[in-house]
């Protein structure tokens, strides 16, 4: 029965492959949807493991944790000062680092915070001792693609905006951090006083923007000379980092390391006012779970659907394919060949076929997920871990089992025919 099966395969190749490009292609889709929708889901909560408590300007909850934890670029709110001093002097929390936005270097976003924050993501490379001890020091994500003693002018705008050049401070790379697999590893981190200090200048200079610009001009090469002198020794004796002074600045966000849950716990309830918002990025990440799984649904319908018009397809190709086959099955059946085999024949050279399809459309799906995961993990830092397992092969048996069923049908309509009747027509 095999041969015969494989010698009608062979006779009908053409057929055979673009049934099983049919059934490849919709199972690819389901298969697709589900692994790239896990990968979504494992990347971005082990990218969050890493940040216990957020707290910035009362707002949206999923836009403080998208610009703070994945450096989505969006303006929040600016958290008051004072804030930041309260939670650095508090003995519940083992470090309160600010995070401040607003400038990027070839695409990089440069993000303004502490060395502590630094550090508890883990030096792989470099960085002066003690680590951020002047404004001008830059230490680089993973794969920021800056070699040591490279020199940073920052850009005033985010990446993909329209940005202009910074020259009140010029970083240089000083170290490297390990890699995090998260949107950290495509960022600049520069001493907060030093974004500070930036965004200070840039408003003086809009402030006096209204003075003669001849007079700027005949003082432009004096003024750009003193301005380099008093940031260099500014630089060099800049107390950096926390004990905080009384003047703070606001800042955009502050990551929070709370020296057990229970603080935790303690800080979120109290730093949940009308005028601050403190969250744990992974109950935020839960609700936009919830968000994807529906969608995720929505797309699982949709392959099913397909899937579905793929079956019925199939199904009319093998009543047609069977029909131009009645005198040879009527042949089959006069010269002593048994129902049951006439049925075997037909069922299993069906299944052989939709079977190809299906193991041809997971190997496809499992592809699709991971050069789309390639794409999604360089434009946002994040590493989607694209895997197959006992479930997705799961779904790909469930499919099989339907399909067998459905290779039943004509597996019975020849089965059904009569030998004398088949070869009369």
């Amino acid at each position: 029965m095999i041969r015969f099966v494989l010698a009608d395969l062979r006779l009908h190749a053409l057929g055979a492959l673009v049934i099983v490009l049919l059934i490849a292609s919709a199972t690819a889709l389901g298969m697709a949807v589900r692994i790239e929708e896990r990968a979504l889901r494992l990347g971005s909560a082990r990218a969050a493991d890493r940040f216990d408590l957020v707290v910035g300007a009362a707002g949206s909850e999923t836009q403080l944790v998208l610009s703070s934890v994945f450096l989505q670029p969006a303006p929040l709110t600016l958290l008051n000062g004072d804030v930041l001093r309260r939670l650095s002097e508090d003995p519940r929390v083992e470090f309160a680092a600010p995070v401040g936005f607003g400038d990027s270097f070839l695409g990089y976003p440069i993000v303004g915070t502490t060395a502590e924050f630094v550090e508890s993501l883990g030096l792989a490379d470099g960085g002066a001792e003690p680590l951020f001890a002047s404004l001008g020091e830059a230490i680089v994500g993973a794969c920021v693609r800056l070699d040591p003693g490279y020199e940073i002018t920052p850009m005033h705008g985010l990446p993909g905006q329209e940005a202009e050049e910074h020259d009140e401070i010029v970083y240089h790379v000083a170290g490297r951090l390990a890699p995090t697999a998260t949107p950290w590893d495509r960022a600049i981190l520069v001493p907060i006083e030093g974004v500070w200090k930036v965004h200070e200048h840039g408003e003086e200079a809009h402030d006096e923007a209204g003075h003669d610009h001849e007079a700027d001009h005949d003082h432009d090469h004096e003024g750009h000379d003193h301005a380099h002198e008093d940031h260099g020794a500014e630089a060099a004796t800049a107390r950096l980092g926390p004990p905080w002074p009384d003047d703070l600045p606001g800042v955009p966000a502050i990551i929070v390391k709370p020296r057990s849950i229970a603080n935790a716990y303690q800080l979120r309830g109290e730093y949940r006012t009308e005028t601050t918002l403190a969250v744990f990025p992974g109950e935020v990440l839960t609700r936009l779970y919830s968000t994807l799984g529906d969608a995720r649904q929505i797309l699982t319908a949709i392959a099913i659907g397909t899937q579905a018009l793929a079956a019925a397809a199939v199904l009319l190709v093998a009543m047609a394919h069977l029909a131009q086959r009645r005198r040879q099955i009527g042949a089959l059946r006069a010269f002593g060949a048994p129902r049951v085999a006439v049925f075997g024949v037909v069922w299993a050279e069906l299944l052989l076929v939709v079977g190809l399809g299906v193991a041809f459309g997971v190997l496809l799906g499992y592809a699709g997920a991971k050069v789309l995961a390639i794409g999604l993990s360089r434009q946002s830092g994040i590493h989607l871990p694209v895997t197959l397992e006992a479930s997705d092969l799961g779904f790909a048996a469930v499919l099989l089992a339907v399909a067998a069923a459905i290779a039943a049908l004509p597996a019975v309509y020849a089965y059904r025919q009569s030998p004398a009747a088949a070869l009369r027509s």
